[in-house]
């Protein structure tokens, strides 16, 4: 075997620590590149908050000289816009309502006249109530569980006497172990002489099935009812709550941030960057000079590297903001017809589309339409909103799967409430539209908006 040297020349295509920090930008949310930003000021010194669009905005009213009305017109805007004058009202928790469905029962389980153990017993039974308000725990199982940790004979007796005290709690029925308890336990606390009470209560006692089904013929037979008066029965049921635990926060609310946002102006749509969120940052000069002064080259090295560092982060926003501009505008000029008329127009468009449009990969179109949101008259829409398939007409055209959507939620929304419109009887007024869907793509769509069959939204009234 003989050994020699060969020389070889070939590509290869690296990713720079640029480049990755541009892509890794580039797909964050406007709240996560704000604490990309602020560990970036946290970490190099040579950035900085840019505040030279603070400075030339104009004086805030709280800076304006106080004049003689200051009474008269600040302090009664401010009260008017709290709309509250309450002595007691705190500032400071205005708008804060988490308080939670556990933490309500057990205040009112802190203020009912309860012995030690029966207090236990109570803690633990709202312990196993679930944020909709229903007990997920038998009754034996709490009882066992109970007198293993109290060490005390228990019988399910005291279990269920304290457990009728907490259902009556606020809210009425929670607590409850089914759907039928729960409305059965809501309609007992209203006046005897409520009309119908007594029918109500046997439907939801012994006939919640035939309610849940909307079986209106079976359930009028078996209470003995006529039309008229069934119709009332369903109307009392239908004001109680079967969730009696949804009117509490059990998750934080989650905000979005536009950004871009998209205005017509002399008849034409235009789209603009959200300059609320775009980040304000700038190479500190100060720090940077100090490059010519260095005494010793550590001291001049490591300036030098956070100033590129600093050049290289802004270049990134900057980029990031020239492409998430590029692609929002190429979205709304496909997509006018929703701008103008509504989902019903919306035209089909996928990433490829507006990747050929604004000559960039598809990776990079999706990594900008991801967490991304744009706010327009009709509300406030994530970039991937605006894609969807196509489907075909029987004219040789096209319709986006989110036009035919919002078609079927204006169909059901029309429809007569005792005779709904079936999948099929859907399926043959697509058709006379023009529009050639199959009847299981109904049925798929159907489920997606949570519209219900046509069995279950069937109505007396």
């Amino acid at each position: 075997m003989k050994q020699g040297l060969q020389l070889k020349f070939s590509q290869q295509l690296s990713m720079t620590p640029q480049l990755q920090q541009a892509i890794r930008l580039l797909q964050l949310s406007s709240l996560e590149l704000q604490q990309e930003v602020q560990q970036a000021l946290d970490e190099n010194p040579l950035l900085e908050q840019d505040e030279t669009l603070e400075e030339n905005a104009e004086p805030a009213a709280a800076e304006q000289p106080i004049s003689e009305e200051w009474d008269q017109n600040y302090t009664a805007e401010l009260m008017g816009s709290v709309g509250h004058n309450d002595a007691d009202y705190d500032t400071l928790n205005f708008g804060c309502n988490q308080e939670s469905l556990h933490d309500h029962l057990r205040w009112q389980l802190r203020l009912s006249p309860f012995t030690a153990v029966d207090e236990h017993i109570g803690l633990a039974i709202i312990d196993a109530i679930d944020n909709a308000g229903y007990l997920q725990t038998s009754i034996t199982e709490l009882t066992e569980s109970l007198a293993q940790q109290l060490e005390l004979p228990l019988e399910e007796s005291e279990v269920m006497v304290v457990l009728k005290r907490i259902q009556h709690f606020d809210p009425i029925g929670v607590g409850a172990r089914d759907v039928s308890e729960c409305l059965r336990l809501q309609l007992q606390q209203l006046p005897a002489d409520t009309p119908h009470l007594s029918a109500a209560l046997k439907a939801v006692t012994e006939h919640v099935e035939l309610l849940g089904q909307r079986d209106y013929r079976t359930l009028s037979r078996v209470l003995k009812l006529n039309e008229a008066a069934l119709t009332e029965v369903v109307v009392l049921i239908q004001h109680l709550q079967p969730r009696p635990g949804d009117g509490f926060n059990a998750t934080d609310d989650a905000y979005v941030i536009p950004d871009v946002i998209v205005q017509k102006k002399d008849n034409r749509w235009i789209v603009e960057l959200n300059q609320q969120s775009l980040p304000r940052i700038k190479v500190n000069e100060s720090y940077a000079a100090l490059i010519q002064d260095a005494r010793s080259s550590d001291d001049s090295s490591y300036i030098r590297h956070h100033l590129q560092e600093a050049k290289w982060f802004i270049r990134s926003i900057e980029s990031r903001n020239e492409t998430l501009l590029k692609v929002a505008t190429s979205i709304v000029q496909r997509q006018q017809g929703f701008f103008e008329y509504g989902e019903e127009a919306m035209k089909p468009m996928v990433l490829a589309d507006i990747a050929s449009a604004i000559e960039m990969h598809e990776s990079t179109v999706s990594r900008v339409t991801s967490q991304k949101y744009m706010h327009t008259p009709r509300g406030v829409f994530e970039l991937k909103y605006f894609f969807s398939s196509q489907l075909a007409t029987e004219q040789g055209g096209e319709c986006s799967s989110t036009a035919i959507r919002a078609l079927l939620k204006k169909l059901v929304a029309a429809e007569n409430p005792k005779k709904p419109l079936s999948d099929n009887k859907l399926t043959q007024l697509m058709a006379e539209q023009g529009i050639q869907v199959a009847r299981r793509t109904i049925a798929k769509y159907r489920e997606v908006l949570n519209i219900p069959p046509s069995s279950q939204r069937k109505r007396l009234i």
